[in-house]
């Protein structure tokens, strides 16, 4: 594959997951609209979310494996169909009946979940290893896009017309996605297929699902009394005996869902801690307008919090396709290096009482945690599972990432509340739960010193043409 057919796969699978990252952020300025129209109450409200990512989490592993098994360009055409299909169902949806929307939004979430995966295995099976680290940071800094652009477009879209059009537009998208990867996208094809493990992918789908809905259910103002409520504790210990059976299941199956043997190497190992790390520190910053709000009162309300989420997102979509460049030159170790000290430096930062009273300091923190993480999410973790995942286990071992993501998003929630309640929230409070996530980060540093250093990754070096030529035939 020439550079020029690289570039158009890349642009394809640029928009796919645009259209996919750009559904969580772009209905913000709408939840009230919809609430309003459909009648419901905030819990209810949480769910046009939390669904989402909930069947995101379950779609990702499933989309993957499929991938591997019946070739990428058909799954990722059936997700950007899928998501469509939701996108239909929501913008259709009856004002009676709320439960159709969050029909049509766990099927988005459900598409959307294999679409990022998938997209990083056409990059792994596509691009040479000198080229996967600036692809993968320009697939990276689409979220930082979609974040930074999504409520404002949704807000001006909102100002012409109504709420049902934030999802209509996805059609198009979605038919210029399929068309130009029917064209561009490359098949790949395993030379034998065995059954699917639908009892691994059963066990997983309950497991992340109790977690997912044990943790919503948590309520962050009363943590530990709502921990023994009937919404929380049994889902959590269905977790917690299901991450028991799960690998037991998987080393029966002919052709299991997750491949313990991704999980094999020191290197996979790792990289799933910091991927889990990066999605909890991701998380850890949705707290920062009431972080905010609480340290300066006099200057910043509820109203304009929200603003100083900003300088992180324009740092992450800066600093994603930089981190992606460093990566082709320096390599994995050196950018998780830089990006989680960045990273613990700003978490410290916001836990300084000091600081958070400053405003000019406050958005110098979001500055470096921003550049952290967009040296941490996507491009670097997902460069060292390429090289580690053999080409048929390529897109599993990405949903694997995405898996252990939004598992450290989903725990940070629960983390940061707690942590700030049990300190009496506000300043204390919020600023108790950055030092913790600072000091989580502080161990990912220490992780990142058993990473493999360029010279590894890259393999031996290719022969010299005197070198060839003296090897015995």
């Amino acid at each position: 594959m020439n550079d020029k057919t690289r570039n158009r796969v890349l642009l394809v699978l640029f928009l796919g997951v645009l259209m996919g990252a750009l559904d969580i952020a772009i209905v913000s300025p709408a939840l009230t609209p919809i609430q309003t129209y459909f009648g419901v109450g905030e819990r209810a409200k949480s769910w046009i979310f939390t669904i989402y990512v909930l069947l995101s989490l379950i779609g990702t592993p499933l989309m993957a494996k499929l991938s591997d098994i019946f070739g990428r360009r058909l799954i990722y055409i059936l997700d950007i169909s899928i998501f469509a299909i939701g996108s239909v169902i929501v913008a259709v949806s009856p004002h009676n009946l709320f439960a159709v929307l969050l029909v049509g939004r766990a099927l988005q979430g459900f598409g959307a979940g294999g679409v990022f995966p998938v997209a990083s295995a056409v990059i792994g099976d596509s691009f040479p290893p000198e080229k996967r680290g600036s692809a993968l940071g320009l697939i990276g800094a689409v979220f930082g896009l979609a974040f930074l652009v999504g409520p404002m477009l949704g807000g001006i879209i909102m100002t012409f017309t109504t709420w049902q059009w934030l999802f209509v537009i996805n059609l198009p998208i979605a038919m210029v996605v399929i068309v130009l990867s029917l064209r561009l996208l490359p098949t790949t094809h395993p030379e034998t297929r065995r059954p699917f493990d639908w009892a691994g992918m059963l066990v997983l789908g309950i497991l992340l699902t109790s977690l997912a809905y044990g943790l919503n259910m948590i309520d962050t103002q009363n943590f530990f009394t709502s921990l023994l409520s009937l919404n929380v504790w049994p889902f959590l210990v269905t977790t917690f005996v299901l991450l028991i059976i799960f690998p037991m299941v998987e080393r029966k199956a002919g052709d299991p869902v997750l491949h313990l043997r991704i999980l094999g190497s020191r290197q996979a190992i790792l990289a799933s801690a910091l991927a889990a790390g990066a999605g909890l520190g991701e998380v850890g910053m949705v707290f920062i307008p009431s972080l905010a709000v609480a340290a300066m009162p006099t200057i910043i309300n509820k109203h304009t919090a929200s603003y100083l989420l900003m300088p992180v997102v324009l740092a992450m979509a800066v600093g994603s396709p930089l981190a992606g460049r460093f990566l082709d030159k320096l390599g994995s170790k050196v950018v998780v290096l830089i990006g989680s000290s960045l990273v613990a430096v700003g978490m410290l930062m916001l836990s300084n009482t000091s600081i958070t009273s400053v405003l000019w300091l406050f958005i110098v923190a979001g500055i470096v945690i921003g550049l952290g993480l967009s040296a941490l999410l996507g491009a670097p973790v997902r460069y060292i599972m390429l090289n580690e995942a053999p080409a048929s286990d390529r897109t599993a071992a990405q949903g694997a990432i995405a898996l252990f993501t939004s598992i450290g998003q989903l725990l940070s929630s629960a983390l940061v509340g707690a942590v700030a309640a049990s300190q009496g929230g506000g300043v204390k409070g919020y600023g108790s739960a950055y030092l913790v996530i600072g000091g989580i980060a502080v161990v990912l540093i220490i992780l990142t010193f058993w990473l493999k250093n360029r010279k590894e990754e890259m393999g031996p070096a290719p022969l010299k043409p005197e070198q060839t030529e003296a090897l015995p035939d």
